[in-house]
């Protein structure tokens, strides 16, 4: 199943986004963890840094999100038409000061799937995450010449990444779950900022 390009593959995560991502080795594990997935009994969970900070600082955001009519590539937030698509969202960490503009570290746990779904809802309600190039708004940070905003703005890729799968094993019926800590270049970026904060 997933055919000789991508076997095996139960679920993808965006283009430039870390983390993990399962990948099935027969046909039965294929499958029911796909089952899992369109359940949504799979916890996944985020950590993300976006733009400026969100009140109140834990909640859910809950729209539809459906191919937008501007840009086929593209999803957006749609009042009447499209999938349902819920994400709980806990912040971790606020940075702001006079050398970092206002940002937060956030978590994020799906109810749903949907395409680019975290990326959609956090830059719906103003607070795209950083270095996002198809729903990023670099003018929040363009404002502030600081050190910080120069760090954020020149990020490579959406500071997203999937660090946290749970999931029942399709052999052995136990809970399994497992966590994948921040890459490199996010590790280094969010360091950048808890030591300006602390300057």
């Amino acid at each position: 199943i997933g055919d000789k390009l991508r076997p095996g593959i139960v679920h993808r995560i965006d283009k430039n986004t870390s983390g993990l991502i399962v990948v099935a080795k027969n046909n039965f594990t294929h499958e029911n963890l796909s089952t899992q997935f369109s359940k949504h009994s799979i916890t996944r969970i985020y950590r993300l840094l976006i733009w400026g900070k969100i009140r109140p600082s834990k909640g859910k955001i809950e729209t539809f999100i459906t191919r937008s009519s501007r840009n086929r590539q593209m999803m957006e937030v749609n009042i009447k038409k499209g999938k349902k698509a819920i994400t709980n969202y806990e912040t971790i960490e606020i940075f702001e000061g006079k050398n970092i503009p206002t940002l937060s570290l956030l978590e994020c746990k799906l109810e749903t799937g949907r395409t680019h779904q975290i990326r959609v809802h956090l830059s719906h309600i103003g607070n795209p995450i950083i270095g996002d190039p198809t729903y990023g708004n670099k003018q929040k940070a363009l404002k502030q010449s600081s050190h910080g905003a120069s760090a954020a703005v020149n990020f490579k890729r959406q500071a997203l990444h999937a660090f946290h799968l749970r999931f029942i094993h399709p052999v052995s019926q136990e809970e399994i779950e497992f966590e994948v800590g921040l890459p490199e270049d996010f590790g280094n970026l969010l360091n950048e900022f808890y030591s300006l904060k602390h300057s």
